[in-house]
């Protein structure tokens, strides 16, 4: 039966194309030869044989399909979408924990592929290929030039069937004439924390770009590594985490619950309640804990953020997260491409959906709602978020949290804007600061990876005239020098410039400690681990009714 329901789907879904066809062309029938509309199945069978049989011109009804069905899912909720056949792939990878390809990050300056780093362990490690490389041609042809040279271009060319083998033309810097390198495709692996580290001596911090195949697995391993080095307490970080599969999340969780505590419930007019609770296996249920979220934390980072706020378990520190709480069940079409269809909403322990409000069909308008929270001020004032009244629920100690529109954090810590004036947001903007690490990355290796750490490599830095040479580079890129505001952007502007170098020479392991070294949110939080204040306070409120009702049993006995 449920072959046959996908296989009518996209029939189904052709109707916003085809019913305009059919009206213009019903009237040519003679009543004989009219179709008599019963269920919704007949009639889209119906209309596709009428288009086939009497349509002025022959046309292709698979392509009118493939057509239709965007459109139609764009009537729905904002989240269901229909992938291609050819983008199926794509699609998943992300999330999957691995693809097949040659194992490099790359870079596209002055419309050429620069390869950023190299995968340790990957293909292109394996036959020589070096951070710095210039790619300017793929199988013999080149490769280079504006209209050539785009990201999906190069992800075309690189990635393909494990095994398979690829021809890269090579311009290294240390060579006079060009350098030929045969790669053979294998698998990649996508990683799902970008880092694990010490901010601060005791606490320590991990930070989840997604939730996929492997992330619990990396979570897992990143929580070993911080129990060796005997922290205190560790910080989530889910910032920009957009979210992936709900059981990585669940999964995750567990590790700091104790038994059967409601970690998340689902619920749809289709879709029965089921229920996820933790099962008490978890070895980090008393060990302090800070989940930092943003605007752009949803799904999955907000069911953990809400699992813990509800359960009263640790701390929430930054802004009012995105508001996705729709559930999306992925059905395959027998054709590879496949339906994400919304099936449910997703509600945190304390029973509040954090899904925000939107109009089915009108996604134009909840794609901006991001902007509106940004212009109305949100992101720098506590004071400017709306809640919805109406929409109350407690914690499990008997907190108010609010349902309607994501995880409002605990702790509100606005945007920084120090020494972002017009001079940092034209060269960041420009993306000059990106672009001229790399280039003094590329000049100054051989000495650079000297220094195996980076604290070794910011001592370095900051003994050299990085500064003033991003100055002149960023003037003969058209942005006119302003002594004023550069010393007043000095500190951002060193502070991006040594990280970029450092993810050059050392990767994302020195990067993100260097990027956020002055982190308002991180800084909170380490605080909030020294004082051991993470877990929250009951409510006097809640204490009070406690009490009442405990005098109330004394009074009986």
């Amino acid at each position: 039966m449920k072959k046959k329901i996908y296989i009518l789907f996209p029939i189904y879904l052709a109707l916003a194309i085809i019913l305009g066809i059919y009206i213009g062309n019903k009237f040519i029938f003679t009543p004989h030869q009219s179709y008599k509309q019963t269920s919704g199945d007949v009639k889209m069978s119906a209309l596709l044989d009428i288009i086939q049989k009497k349509y002025v011109d022959s046309i292709a009804v698979d392509s009118l399909v493939e057509q239709a069905i965007p459109k139609i899912i764009a009537g729905l909720d904002p989240h269901s979408v229909y992938i291609p056949a050819k983008d199926f792939e794509n699609a998943n990878a992300e999330l999957e924990g691995s693809f097949s390809g040659i194992g490099v990050q790359f870079s596209i300056l002055n419309d050429t592929v620069t390869i950023v780093d190299v995968v340790s362990g990957g293909p292109s490690q394996h036959v020589g290929l070096m951070a710095g490389d210039r790619i300017i041609s793929i199988n013999d042809t080149a490769f280079v030039g504006k209209n050539v040279v785009t990201n999906d271009a190069v992800m075309k060319k690189l990635r393909g069937q494990k095994g398979t083998k690829v021809k890269l033309g090579i311009k290294r810097n240390t060579s006079k004439t060009p350098l030929d390198f045969t790669i053979t495709r294998g698998d990649i692996p996508v990683n799902s924390i970008d880092v694990t580290y010490q901010p601060a001596p005791g606490v320590g911090l991990i930070k989840v770009n997604k939730f996929g195949a492997t992330t619990y697995d990396e979570f897992i391993s990143a929580l070993a590594k911080l129990n060796k080095q005997k922290v205190n307490g560790i910080i989530i970080d889910l910032r920009g985490n957009s979210g992936g599969y709900m059981d990585a999340a669940i999964n995750m969780i567990n590790e700091f619950l104790p038994k059967d505590r409601l970690i998340v419930y689902t619920e749809g007019s289709n879709s029965a309640r089921s229920e996820a609770r933790s099962n008490g296996s978890g070895t980090f249920q008393n060990t302090p804990i800070v989940v930092l979220i943003d605007e752009w934390s949803a799904s999955a980072s907000e069911i953990f953020a809400g699992a813990i706020q509800d359960n009263d378990r640790g701390t929430i520190i930054g802004r009012r997260s995105y508001g996705k709480g729709l559930v999306q069940q992925q059905i395959p079409f027998f054709d590879g491409s496949a339906l994400r269809l919304t099936i449910a909403r997703y509600h945190v322990p304390s029973g509040r959906c954090i899904q925000k409000e939107y109009e089915l069909g009108k996604n134009d308008d909840y794609q901006t709602d991001i902007l509106n929270r940004y212009m109305h001020g949100e992101f720098d004032s506590k004071d400017s978020i709306k809640v919805n009244e109406n929409l109350k629920y407690e914690t499990l100690n008997g907190r108010t949290v609010y349902g309607g529109g994501g995880i409002m954090p605990d702790i509100f810590i606005p945007r920084d804007t120090v020494g972002m004036n017009s001079y940092f947001n034209l060269v960041f903007n420009r993306g000059l600061m990106y672009q001229f690490a790399f280039a003094y990355s590329d000049k100054n290796r051989e000495e650079l990876k000297k220094y195996k750490d980076y604290r070794a490599l910011v001592s370095h830095l900051d003994s050299t005239t990085i500064l003033p040479e991003f100055v002149e580079f960023a003037e003969k890129k058209g942005v006119r020098r302003r002594p004023y505001m550069i010393e007043e952007a000095e500190p951002l502007l060193l502070t991006q410039l040594y990280a970029y170098t450092a993810r050059n020479i050392l990767g994302d392991d020195a990067f993100y400690p260097i990027f956020l070294q002055n982190d308002k949110s991180i800084q909170e939080a380490v605080s909030l681990i020294n004082k051991n204040k993470t877990f929250p306070e009951v409510p006097v409120k809640a204490i009070t009714e406690k009490d009442i009702a405990l005098d109330s049993v004394k009074t009986l006995n």
